[in-house]
């Protein structure tokens, strides 16, 4: 009877482990958002070589944040880091509409999606820096970087500013719910 309450106890009220990479082209403001959600603030963020690795609790969920550069030498070593992924933050600087900036990142995107140690990860595409002025809009950055072709994959664009925050918890609200959802149908 006590172990049973145990487990019952420990089911409602233990935090899930979840393991979250996010990639990204480089200056997309990737650091930027790991340390909003981990501090909650803003910090002055230098280009990463090599990672940044926080933990971020929300809601029920505990969430193992693996930051990785973006610089173009950097990307061939983010295969090192797909390993028991559950979820992929893909983060792009929406303000940047320099057409090879733009190919490169779905270029990167797509050669993520068809990794096969990621194919059960979801994705949540954080279109950053949306309070700059000439921004691109969440469906043209959708459509630019071809999402809706992930048809076998959960996957949300959320527009953000790393800089104030929003969008940022509606991006992990959307995370915490898939991931719940994808646990009760593996048991």
């Amino acid at each position: 009877m006590g172990s049973q309450f145990s487990e019952i106890f420990g089911k409602l009220f233990s935090k899930k482990d979840i393991r979250i990479l996010m990639v990204g082209l480089d200056a997309a403001g990737k650091t930027t958002i790991l340390y909003k959600l981990s501090l909650g603030e803003a910090v002055v963020a230098i280009p990463t070589i090599g990672f940044n690795v926080e933990k971020v609790e929300y809601k029920n969920i505990k969430f193992t944040m693996w930051d990785v550069g973006g610089q173009d030498v950097i990307r061939p070593l983010w295969v090192h880091y797909y390993q028991n992924t559950d979820a992929i933050i893909y983060v792009v600087d929406s303000a940047d509409k320099d057409p090879l900036r733009i190919q490169d990142a779905r270029d990167e995107l797509q050669k993520l999606m068809t990794e096969d140690q990621l194919k059960d990860a979801s994705l949540l595409v954080f279109a950053n820096k949306q309070d700059l002025p000439k921004a691109m809009s969440l469906s043209d950055l959708s459509e630019k970087l071809e999402l809706n072709s992930f048809r076998n994959r959960d996957w949300h664009a959320q527009a953000c500013c790393a800089k104030t925050g929003e969008g940022l918890y509606q991006g992990l609200e959307w995370l915490s719910v898939i991931l719940n959802k994808k646990q009760k149908r593996s048991k």
